[in-house]
């Protein structure tokens, strides 16, 4: 989740469509939710998709208000075939519904998530779904620093998602130039610092 510019609006204010008075520069498209580790945040969602093998990578992105859960956008994504599946998903506990995991395997695909993972911590499944830990979250930092994503750049869903996505391309167009001469694919942040325009004080 990303955090909107401008004050924050509560939701009893929300709930009435009414902005207070001396409360300027709201983002009013914006919506809560509730993070695990953030807490609740104003703003907006990104939901990415990223293959983790051989090297991690971004394949599918969709910018969404913060009132869309998670497990919807893979649901609606699959529905329109727009969502690239894979032989494995690792997903966190929103992707963990027995709906969502079913539809999956009708896909084609199984989805392993903390729901799915057995008592005995000693088993394979914690082993796998240990290296999502150490892919996909080392993923989305790397695509948060590299294209300063903290906060929201702009106000609204759609021009603040247009940067997004565009952050996302990016990241996928400098990966591809890194990985086909085989330079370090995680080398992304520095080849944007190095390209930004610099102005002597």
């Amino acid at each position: 989740m990303s955090q909107a510019q401008g004050p924050l609006w509560h939701k009893r204010d929300r709930d009435q469509g009414r902005v207070p008075v001396g409360l300027r520069n709201v983002d009013t498209e914006s919506a809560w939710s509730k993070s695990g580790y953030r807490g609740w945040v104003q703003g907006y969602r990104l939901v990415l998709h990223g293959l983790i093998f051989p090297a991690p990578v971004p394949l599918l992105a969709r910018w969404c208000p913060n009132s869309v859960g998670e497990s919807t956008v893979l649901e609606d994504a699959l529905a329109a075939e727009h969502f690239p599946v894979t032989e494995l998903l690792l997903g966190d506990s929103t992707f963990g519904g027995a709906d969502l995991v079913a539809l999956y395997a009708q896909h084609g695909g199984w989805l392993l998530t903390p729901q799915q993972l057995p008592a005995n911590p000693a088993s394979g499944k914690h082993a796998l779904y240990a290296y999502r830990r150490e892919t996909s979250e080392l993923l989305f930092q790397r695509l948060i620093q590299a294209c300063d994503l903290t906060a929201c750049p702009a106000k609204g869903l759609a021009r603040t998602g247009t940067f997004v996505i565009a952050s996302v391309w990016l990241y996928q167009v400098l990966f591809l130039d890194n990985h086909r001469p085989h330079r370090p694919v995680a080398h992304i942040k520095e080849i944007i610092d190095a390209g930004r325009w610099r102005i002597a004080a």
